[in-house]
């Protein structure tokens, strides 16, 4: 194992390396984890139970370009080796049980499938 300086690794990424953040309302998340979960990978995922929402780490400069309807991305978060990087929340996908991050483009399709299934579910 390479050394990263103490830090914890998670995949061949070090845990405090940097990392942008997508937002979205936790229902709407929640449904996203799964989908990932089922399919690809999912990376870390924060959970803000103040505001009910949750946050996927993607790589740095997915702010740059996101655009998605209902979500926001945050430029540029460092991660400490265990602690959220955002006060006020935790953890509902731990980094030491995830991959390194969420693929930004993954994470925009799972996001669009979630949105339609919880539309399916509201009509009925």
């Amino acid at each position: 194992m390479p050394d990263t300086g103490g830090e914890a690794t998670v995949g061949t990424r070090a845990a405090a390396d940097p990392c942008d953040l997508v937002t979205v309302p936790a229902r709407h998340g929640l449904e996203a984890v799964d989908i990932l979960r089922l399919r690809t990978a999912v990376g870390p995922v924060l959970h803000d139970g103040g505001v009910d929402t949750l946050g996927f780490l993607v790589p740095p400069g997915t702010a740059e370009r996101w655009d998605l309807p209902g979500s926001a991305c945050t430029p540029t978060l460092h991660r400490g080796p265990s602690a959220p990087p955002v006060a006020g929340t935790h953890w509902l996908v731990p980094p030491q049980d995830a991959a390194p991050v969420t693929d930004p483009v993954l994470l925009a399709a799972a996001l669009c499938e979630a949105a339609r299934t919880i539309e399916a579910a509201e009509r009925c």
